[in-house]
């Protein structure tokens, strides 16, 4: 009988670990072959590594191995001797000894990984995506991502907030509306989440802070840049708020938190993209109706929506805070009572605003927030007020009559802040597989 003890110290090494070996160094590691560059008598055997490119160097009559035999693609392990490089990637290489077939491709790339900017249509890169996120660049978009759910997680976590995990197939959804994905349950009809919104409300009665990420569906027939019928969303909800201000700061403290945290263990990937981290120091905050104004007044524009922001409205709102206020993020609050939902608290001074937010960065919607309604007969009124039923959303109501704190909470979209931060302009970009309305695939 065998018994396992833990994790096994690997043979072969890392990039943070090759970087402590003495020159002249025997190494083995382990990797794909990103590129071959053949010089001759001399070849360089770039490795693709979790944490980036290793540089090896294959020389005819040193090397027991024929180069010919080897494929890009490939995964392979080496041993070598570790040399100083100042041009290869983090100051070293390895000059190899031998290299060890490990399995290798059926046949040759359909895209140009190796290449520093994959210039390839973005049909192209999401039909094969396990395939274009090879590309150091590409990969270095959803390490960016890790790092913005890392930050999430970990500053909550210090926050006094529990990670729970709510179910996606409900009866009921908490947005209401049409855009549901409907399905049948086990011979009962059944939806797909849009938000965790209702569950989230009840754990307050529990842990007091609650937070999740987790996968939420919206059957919208969007076919935009912005849109996605499936995305990730980062969610919290708080209970004992002394008002939705409450919120906003908390997601300042996050956004601090995590840009502190991309700075400081994301850096490679921040220059690998060229990103410009955004300053978070204060963000400022304006009222809705006061923020059409202002557009309004600066470029000579018409508000033709009182109850909502346009697409274009949100891009002007975003150049007039950069301009003016050097502000790449800006809170919109007091949205209007008929574009929030039934749990969204009334502003008490004025019925026809919520106390609720938007977050918007860089001119486009990340967040949406704000505090809720904690007695259980405002909800009821409020849920007659819109003319809906309380079909299907007795047991979240029960927990309202057995009292609740005042609380409030938000959504982050998180491939739009991602999408945001590192400058693209379309959300597909950094949506690991994309579902719309014509990509089920892959």
């Amino acid at each position: 009988m065998e018994y396992l003890e833990g994790v096994k110290k690997a043979k072969t090494l890392e990039i943070g670990e090759l970087l402590l070996q003495a020159e002249g160094t025997e190494v083995k590691v382990n990797g794909a072959v990103h590129t071959i560059r053949d010089m001759g008598n001399v070849a360089f055997v770039i490795l693709r590594k979790r944490d980036g490119l290793v540089q090896c160097v294959f020389e005819e009559g040193v090397t027991a191995f024929d180069l010919k035999e080897l494929k890009e693609a490939s995964a392979v392990e080496v041993l070598g001797t570790i040399r100083k490089e100042e041009r290869a990637a983090h100051g070293i290489e390895i000059r190899l000894k031998e290299i060890k077939v490990l399995s290798e491709p059926d046949e040759p790339l359909p895209l140009p990984i190796s290449k520093w900017k994959l210039n390839t249509s973005l049909e192209a890169k999401l039909n094969m995506r396990p395939i274009s996120l090879r590309n150091v660049r590409e990969r270095a978009k959803f390490k960016i991502q890790e790092g913005l759910v890392r930050g999430f997680r970990d500053f909550l976590y210090e926050q006094g907030f529990t990670e729970i995990h709510t179910p996606k197939l409900g009866a009921k959804s908490a947005e209401g509306g049409a855009n549901l994905f409907k399905l049948e349950y086990f011979h009962r009809p059944a939806i797909l989440q849009q938000s965790p919104q209702l569950y989230k409300q009840m754990m307050v009665g529990v842990f007091d802070r609650v937070f999740e990420t987790g996968p939420v569906f919206r059957a919208e027939k969007h076919n935009t840049k912005r849109h996605l019928n499936e995305y990730t969303s980062l969610d919290f909800e708080m209970g004992y708020i002394d008002g939705f201000e409450d919120i906003m700061a908390m997601e300042t403290g996050f956004l601090q938190y995590t840009m502190k945290l991309l700075a400081k263990d994301y850096q490679k990937e921040l220059d690998m993209l060229g990103i410009t981290l955004p300053d978070v120091s204060k963000i400022p905050a304006v009222r809705f109706d006061k923020a059409k104004e202002m557009v309004a007044e600066k470029y000579n524009r018409t508000i033709r929506n009182p109850y909502d922001l346009e697409p274009e409205e949100e891009h002007l709102i975003g150049e007039l805070f950069k301009e003016d206020y050097g502000a790449d993020f800006v809170f919109i609050t007091h949205y209007p009572s008929k574009k929030r939902p039934f749990y969204a608290m009334d502003d008490p001074q004025d019925a026809r605003f919520t106390l609720s937010f938007d977050l918007l960065f860089r001119g486009l919607e990340i967040t949406t927030g704000g505090q809720r309604i904690h007695s259980y007969q405002q909800l009821l009124d409020k849920i007659e007020a819109k003319k809906m039923t309380t079909e299907g959303l007795e047991q979240y109501l029960d927990t309202f009559r057995h009292g609740m704190p005042p609380h409030g909470g938000l959504g982050i979209g998180l491939e739009r802040l991602t999408m945001q931060l590192i400058g693209e302009d379309n959300v597909r970009e950094t949506t690991l597989f994309p579902r719309d309305l014509s990509r089920l695939e892959p």
